[in-house]
């Protein structure tokens, strides 16, 4: 129990650090959000109208408070209607705790407020509609890598020092080299346009896609193919060069040795006593790897049109859609603390000498 409060108290820390420093840097960011928000209809009065209901025309500390307030579960609302955190349904779902003349104290779900450039389109709403396309890339682009990456290390790790090593170090050094953007840029170009005749393969598309007719969306598969090969191109390159490097390491080790001793074939050493216990550093950079898969797949989904929520962020850097930039930042943090408290119980499983603290 006392673990788990800890990694909770972790958790809210990590997430407040987080939120203090994406609000900073992107409510910083050159251009002013009212006047993209107003395009080329702009005029002075709805321009001073915009800021004030956006909170614009307040100091950027006394925004970030106003935000930091929407976001906690227990929170501050004002009975002023003028008041940027005026309590309404419309915007929160709570159950008020205490009232008072000026304010109540509430608690609530946490408020990611509403986009500038989609008509006032929920941000939660947006990120429901987006992630689950960048999850379903991100698990095939792992299932990908754990699989070849694991098949590669092994093959290497048994061949030591011969010219399939080699080559598979060389494969690997290259995969960790090439950006990501690179790769997706060749990948399209050469599976999606030269060779589509061959392949059947799109340059751009997503997951779910408008029919012919525009009636209805339609499942399209063979999309995920090549973003997923080219999101798991590093992840293959890393666990393939960390799964050689210790079952080389487990290997040497003296109960290994006394496997051997005792007739185990070498493949009944390494299938039951070598593999298991060689691992635990591989699920930890997979912990890493795809928690930065849902960080990292922007430029993919970008590239082959991959409507996700890297693809969103790409979208909302172009316009200054501060509120979808941020609560995107943030659902992925809260994904990366929770696959890492998973891979702590799962790390514990695979070595019991493992003591949470």
């Amino acid at each position: 129990m006392f673990w788990f409060l800890k990694k909770i108290s972790n958790m809210l820390l990590t997430l407040f650090g987080v939120v203090t420093i994406v609000f900073f840097l992107f409510n910083i960011l050159p251009g002013d959000p009212a006047q993209m928000m107003l395009d080329q209809n702009e005029n002075n009065e709805q321009l001073i109208i915009l800021k004030k209901k956006y909170g614009f025309d307040k100091p950027i500390f006394v925004q970030y408070l106003y935000y930091i307030n929407d976001l906690s579960v227990v929170s501050v609302h004002f009975k002023d209607p003028d008041n940027l955190s005026y309590l309404t349904t419309v915007k929160y779902n709570f159950i008020k705790i205490l009232n008072f003349d000026k304010f109540n104290l509430v608690l609530k779900t946490p408020y990611l407020r509403e986009s500038y450039q989609k008509n006032g389109t929920s941000v939660l709403d947006i990120i429901k509609n987006t992630l689950p396309n960048t999850i379903v890339l991100a698990t095939s682009s792992i299932i990908i890598a754990i699989i070849i990456g694991l098949f590669l290390g092994i093959i290497s790790a048994i061949n030591h020092n011969s010219w399939l090593d080699y080559l598979i170090q060389l494969m690997s050094t290259l995969g960790m080299s090439i950006p990501s953007f690179f790769s997706a840029i060749i990948f399209a170009w050469i599976f999606g346009y030269v060779l589509r005749d061959f392949t059947g393969l799109n340059m751009t598309g997503s997951l779910y896609e408008m029919d012919d007719y525009g009636e209805s969306m339609t499942l399209q598969l063979k999309n995920l193919i090549l973003p997923s090969i080219v999101l798991g191109i590093r992840p293959i390159a890393v666990i393939s060069q960390m799964m050689r490097n210790s079952l080389l390491k487990v290997l040497s080790q003296n109960y290994i040795t006394t496997a051997y001793s005792k007739g185990l074939s070498k493949f009944n050493v390494i299938k039951n006593h070598a593999i298991k216990n060689s691992l635990n550093p591989v699920i930890t950079a997979l912990s890493g790897w795809f928690a930065g898969m849902l960080a990292g797949s922007v430029f993919v989904e970008y590239i082959f049109g991959w409507n996700g929520l890297g693809k969103e962020i790409v979208n909302s850097l172009n316009t200054l859609d501060v509120p979808v930039l941020i609560g995107a930042v943030i659902t992925i943090a809260v994904i990366f603390i929770i696959i890492n408290i998973f891979v702590d119980l799962i790390y514990s499983w695979l070595d019991p000498r493992v003591k949470y603290n």
